[in-house]
């Protein structure tokens, strides 16, 4: 099953789940409600303002937390393709004869960083091609390592090796930046309000004579719903929510590289 399909299964789960509640919180509150009206409803608003206060604060911090671990993984994308974009350049720096192997290599550690995010929600195609790219990584390292102390310069040493490690650095931040998730939990207990809050709302309709069905599945379906958006954020790559536009950047530095004499997509930024 993709990620989608378990995320729908989820929601899915939810709107029924909320809706059973509601209807067993309708049926509980219609007990007592025929006999003594006014002594069930005592203390009642307190109870339900403290649980839908306390959903509306833990919904609003989770889709807040999601949407910034979002904001940050998009961009992580644009930092890695600047500081290859950066190590790309100061390859000129290197004896001619290293750099046409070096270059060559660029092209394809940069097809298989593409190629890593491009395989998910596929997780295990996915570190199959990280695997991949670190050892890409490992030999242009040797190779620029090579070529630095050949070309007897102090410059092409001090500014290209620390180019290529903040290439190779970011990987292992982008890395970190997808496993970065609230604890489960906090996912269960978000679901475990949700069914107590619906469960207070049926017991709270049980007064009137007929059920409002506007207002018991508008009610499900819209938590159900924000549920679903919630961890579609959580997890882009995976579900409906991506970031492939933002992977644009990372296809223009790949194309310039084709190109002789092309500006990366960072120089055309800063061009006026």
């Amino acid at each position: 099953m993709t990620f989608t399909t378990h995320a729908s299964l989820f929601a899915g789960a939810l709107f029924v789940g909320m809706l059973l509640v509601l209807e067993a919180g309708r049926r509980l509150g219609a007990r007592p409600s025929a006999q003594d009206i006014a002594g069930a409803r005592a203390g009642l608003g307190a109870v339900e303002a403290a649980v839908f206060a306390l959903l509306g604060l833990l919904i609003a911090f989770t889709f807040s937390g999601a949407a910034s671990r979002f904001d940050t993984r998009r961009q992580l994308v644009v930092t890695e393709a600047n500081a290859i974009g950066t190590a790309w350049l100061r390859l000129d720096l290197l004896p001619a004869s290293a750099q046409p192997a070096l270059r060559e290599l660029f092209r394809r550690y940069l097809d298989s960083r593409l190629e890593t995010y491009r395989k998910l929600p596929d997780v295990a195609a996915a570190k199959a091609e990280l695997a991949h790219s670190v050892s890409l990584q490992n030999e242009i390292w040797k190779q620029a390592v090579t070529a630095s102390r050949d070309s007897g310069s102090q410059a092409a040493t001090m500014l290209v090796l620390p180019a290529l490690n903040a290439m190779i650095d970011i990987t292992t931040t982008r890395v970190m930046a997808t496993q970065m998730h609230p604890p489960k939990i906090i996912f269960a207990m978000l679901a475990l309000l949700s069914l107590t809050g619906a469960l207070l709302a049926g017991y709270g309709m049980a007064g009137g004579k007929t059920r409002s069905w506007i207002h018991i599945a508008g009610f499900a379906a819209i938590m159900a719903v924000t549920f679903y958006v919630i961890l579609d954020v959580e997890y882009p790559r995976r579900g409906l929510i991506r970031v492939n536009a933002v992977d644009q950047v990372l296809r223009d530095l790949r194309q310039s590289m084709e190109q002789p004499g092309a500006k990366t997509p960072a120089e055309n930024l800063a061009s006026p």
